[in-house]
């Protein structure tokens, strides 16, 4: 499962063949369709793989609350900066979003319930921070939240885009300032 989230995840669903994916995975093509029935099953049991993960570490990180509130939305936006820095394939799942979910409603259905889980670890926390005097108690937390959930996929298509380390920092900055 892994190797075939890292092909689609390095060239898309559409561009992803399945020889491509036979060689990721060293199954044969008929052991691909007979364990996942299609491309399109592999490939939304890949997507719900890297969304599980993913999302696990930003809820977790999001919860910690031992750490202030701003330091957690920190933690968070600094993966987005490191991760594309570091990865150009980009997010599996910003990607998705541009290729599949105008047209699979399986798929945007998948990506929708996964920024469910985001927006609302991302709103509990940001109200926890309004409780505690870190974060203006006026702001409304459901839209600070998407404001981040909107400001990481800025940045994860600005770094497809070419932006380098630095700039993606400085938009993580001024997210935080605006928050």
């Amino acid at each position: 499962m892994e190797a075939a989230m890292r092909a689609f995840w390095a060239s898309g669903y559409e561009a992803t063949s399945t020889q491509e994916l036979c060689e990721a995975t060293g199954l044969g093509r008929s052991s691909i369709y007979n364990t996942f029935n299609s491309k399109h099953d592999l490939f939304t049991r890949a997507l719900t793989r890297y969304m599980d993960v993913k999302t696990a570490n930003v809820v977790e990180a999001l919860e910690d609350v031992e750490r202030p509130v701003r330091e957690r939305l920190r933690t968070v936006l600094e993966w987005a900066v490191r991760a594309e820095a570091d990865d150009p394939a980009g997010c599996l799942v910003v990607n998705t979003m541009i290729e599949m979910a105008p047209r699979d409603e399986d798929v945007a259905g998948r990506l929708a319930k996964d920024q469910k889980k985001r927006l609302v670890a991302l709103r509990a926390a940001i109200e926890g921070g309004q409780r505690s005097g870190e974060i203006d108690a006026g702001r409304d937390a459901e839209g600070l939240a998407h404001f981040v959930i909107a400001t990481i996929s800025g940045m994860r298509v600005a770094a497809r885009g070419g932006a380098d380390e630095r700039t993606l920092q400085t938009i993580a900055e001024t997210a935080l300032a605006a928050i």
